[in-house]
């Protein structure tokens, strides 16, 4: 089975055809879980084809780890139906909660930062792993609000997190950056306090763009890199590896697939210039 390393970019229907026509030059590929649930029909097809080519990580949106009510079996269904199809060297889900009293919001909605929270996640992603038979990585995302009653960082919390269950961390850099500019936190703090857990604990790295308005920072992945957000990543390359396989994400205002490759080929600068100067 290939090892995921280097670059990937999000698989997205407008690109298909680039993908199916001939080799495209990119290292990996990220889909969402959920578009590809069903019995059968095209993306499935598409994806079942690309799937022989380029190793595969499976992104979950949709599981709610830390909702309230316990997780629906058809969607674990239907995501160990996906992963024993495609056989995917990632697969990763959001910290965050999405449905209540039978009711699913189509967000990635923010968990309070306590020690009942991260006993309810992990209990959710043992449950995961267990049911899946292998490691997961959970990702950090971005907030538009904190808890009065947080006990921890959000880094503090996956970093607990990951020490009770075994699980593998996905860090949004772009998502550190949102959550500095809206909460006045230090995105720097927290590279350094991932930076002191074992490399091989940071599964993958995403890399997204994002909209300023004058009451917060929007993650919308829909435009390229900002420049402060390609100065942390520079750091996290420095401080704890530049080996660490990265997502250009995209999915808002989708462009032509040479701009993504384009952001992806950013990557590798970054990744040679610190092999370069820091060894």
């Amino acid at each position: 089975m290939h090892a995921l390393r280097g670059n990937g970019i999000g698989l997205r229907t407008p690109h298909y055809h680039h993908f199916l026509q001939e080799p495209v030059a990119i290292d990996w590929l990220e889909v969402h879980s959920e578009n590809y649930f069903g019995d059968g029909g095209f993306d499935l097809h598409v994806l079942d084809q690309l799937a022989r080519r380029y190793p595969i990580s499976l992104h979950g949106v949709g599981m709610g780890l830390g909702s309230a009510t316990t997780l629906q079996e058809l969607h674990l269904q239907k995501l160990k139906r996906l992963v024993n199809r495609v056989q995917p060297i990632l697969v990763s889900e959001h910290l965050c909660w999405s449905s209540i009293a039978h009711r699913h919001m189509n967000d990635l909605l923010p968990l309070t930062l306590s020690q009942s929270a991260l006993n309810l996640v992990s209990e959710r992603v043992d449950f995961l792993q267990h049911y899946l038979q292998r490691q997961i990585l959970v990702e950090n995302v971005s907030t538009y609000l904190r808890f009065a009653d947080d006990a921890m960082s959000e880094a503090e919390f996956l970093i607990a997190l990951s020490q009770k269950t075994g699980c593998g961390i996905l860090l949004d850099v772009n998502n550190l950056y949102v959550n500095q500019c809206n909460h006045e936190e230090d995105a720097q703090q927290a590279i350094a306090a991932f930076a002191r857990l074992p490399q091989n604990i940071i599964g993958e790295i995403h890399l997204a763009g994002h909209t300023k308005t004058e009451l917060c920072v929007i993650d919308d992945h829909g435009s390229c890199v900002d420049p402060a957000v390609w100065d942390l990543y520079y750091t996290l390359c420095r401080t704890i590896s530049p080996n660490i396989p990265t997502l250009i994400e995209w999915d808002t205002h989708i462009p032509e697939l040479s701009v993504l490759l384009g952001e992806a080929q950013k990557l590798e600068i970054i990744r040679q210039e610190v092999r370069l100067h820091h060894g």
